[in-house]
């Protein structure tokens, strides 16, 4: 979803909330499902690490410090967050073989690797968030109908090791590249029937188990890694109204408050367990820098509703100041800078107010962009102002996708370069 500057009207419709709200990140569907299986192509084989960097021996930097250095991010998008998405169309495991490539390739893009980590990082970006998409992955999914499936059907919570394997690969790319990465969960959330993770206090109450258990596979998988490796518990979790913007939006009169209040205390109880399940997996875990998200990972942005501001003071910090960050998602459109300006602004000072100041932790932006993606003088001039921002403010901007997308990433190259220097250019200042 984009998101605009701010509405005229006190109440909006959910479908005009769903167009602008700040979150759902841009993905792809192909059109048409293949009629017979896919061959599986053969599975990628690790790269050889001329270079890695050694593991940091010492106490963990603070999540502010983290923060700071990352410079300018971005995300890997519709990569190993790709899924079927629809549980009366599940269609990559009805009509593929189920081979890591099939999921990774599914939404349009090429499979990763360390050579476009490599190029990223060669250009000056410093963080690379690595969204997931676990369920697919997790148990065992049966179909009925050839391609409908029925979550109550849904056994076990292990993880396929292949695709741990795969996503740990994928891991190595970044941090061998001396970058930062944030691994997370990703399409586990947000709006699709497939997602498992609800914000609501039975809705946590019926997925805590397999969430807990999905933590403590990734937890102890990436366990010795240093610093530079964050995990992020949970990317844009919906109350069971499917309302963006705040909780309960999607409410009859667009609020209800025992809808709204259970959702904020089900986002509070999913953020508290990962860091608990995380902190006791042993090894570097202890004080590994940890990523929550607020609701919908809503920024807070605009003045159109009293409640705008909700996900951001209703989130309660899992544990005291000092490894723990929050994160937001925020989108705009380029072609309307000049009257976006000064809500740009506003949404730094809301930041500093609610997280910064109110809990003490730094932020991440760990989704932002607008448009189509294009590389466009408007995209350029909003994607620069926007990280001067952010630098200023002290925070870690994430762009989603787009700088080297599709096929350009095989080869790879920038799809989008006016841009890409843009977004560094506040980090080439120093």
């Amino acid at each position: 979803m984009r998101k605009s500057n701010k509405m005229l009207l006190p109440i909006l419709s959910a479908v005009m909330c769903l167009a602008i709200a700040v979150g759902c990140d841009p993905v792809y569907y192909p059109i048409d499902n293949p009629d017979t299986p896919v061959q599986p192509d053969p599975e990628p084989q690790p790269e050889p690490d001329p270079d890695p960097v050694p593991p940091v021996d010492g106490p963990f930097e603070s999540a502010s410090e983290a923060v700071v250095n990352m410079g300018a991010g971005w995300n890997l998008g519709n990569t190993l967050d790709s899924n079927s998405g629809d549980l009366s169309n599940m269609w990559i495991e009805a009509y593929s073989s189920r081979t890591t490539k099939d999921y990774e390739t599914a939404w349009g893009q090429p499979q990763a690797t360390r050579e476009l980590m490599h190029m990223f990082r060669e250009a000056g970006f410093g963080a690379i968030r690595v969204p997931v998409t676990w369920y697919p992955h997790m148990g065992t999914i049966t179909l009925y109908d050839e391609k409908k499936w029925d979550p109550s059907t849904w056994t076990g919570t292990q993880v396929d090791p292949v695709w741990m394997a795969r996503v740990k690969q994928v891991v190595d790319y970044v941090i061998d590249e001396g970058m930062y990465c944030i691994l997370n969960v990703h399409h586990d959330t947000g709006a699709a029937d497939t997602a498992w993770l609800v914000a609501g206090e039975q809705e946590f109450e019926d997925a805590k188990e397999r969430y807990k258990a999905l933590w403590e596979q990734i937890a102890d998988t990436f366990k010795d890694y240093g610093e530079k490796l964050l995990f992020e518990s949970y990317n844009e979790m919906l109350d069971p109204l499917d309302s963006w913007c705040f909780a309960s939006f999607n409410a009859s009169g667009n609020y209800n408050a025992t809808v709204a209040a259970s959702a904020y205390k089900g986002i509070n109880s999913y953020a508290d367990l990962f860091v608990k399940t995380v902190r006791a997996s042993g090894g570097k875990n202890a004080e590994r820098n940890l990523v929550v998200n607020t609701y919908g990972a809503c920024s807070g942005d605009g003045t159109w509703n009293s409640h705008l501001k909700d996900p951001l003071s209703n989130l309660e910090l899992p544990e005291k100041p000092g490894h723990i960050a929050v994160e937001v998602h925020s989108y705009w459109e380029p072609d309307k800078f000049d009257s976006q300006k000064a809500d740009i602004d506003r949404l730094f000072v809301n930041l500093d107010e609610h997280i910064v100041k109110r809990l003490g932790v730094p932020v991440i932006i760990g989704e932002w962009g607008g448009g189509p993606g294009k590389d466009s003088d408007a995209n350029v001039k909003f994607t620069s102002y926007f990280c001067n921002k952010a630098k200023e403010a002290g925070v870690a901007p994430l762009y989603w996708m787009g700088l080297s997308d599709g096929d350009d990433r095989a080869v790879p190259k920038w799809t989008m370069p006016r841009t890409r220097d843009a977004i560094l250019s506040a980090y080439k200042q120093d």
